[in-house]
C-alpha cells in the first residue's frame, strides 16, 4: 500500500510531521481540527512538503527521520 510522509507548517510557525496512506484526506482532517491534538491547537496548517513511498511503513520510518532532522536544525 502506498504511503506518504508529510510536513505541515502550523499557524505558530512550527512544523508537524506525519505519515498516512491518503495524503489529501489526512491534510483535510488536520485542517478541519480533527487531526492530531497538536495541529488542532495551531490551525490553520499548510502542507509544506511530502514524499511518496511504496509502503506505509517506509513512510513512517522517514517521518521519524524527518522529525529528528527538523529538531536538530533548530
Amino acid at each position: 500500500m502506498k504511503g506518504y510522509m508529510y510536513i505541515l507548517l502550523c499557524s505558530n510557525d512550527t512544523f508537524y510531521t506525519g505519515s498516512t496512506n491518503n495524503l489529501e484526506q489526512r491534510v483535510a482532517t488536520h485542517q478541519a481540527g480533527e487531526g492530531a491534538n497538536y495541529t488542532k491547537k495551531h490551525l490553520p496548517v499548510k502542507l509544506l512538503y511530502y514524499e511518496v513511498f511504496d509502503r506505509i511503513d517506509y513512510a513512517f520510518k522517514r517521518e521519524k527521520q524527518a522529525c529528528a532532522e527538523l529538531c536538530r536544525s533548530m
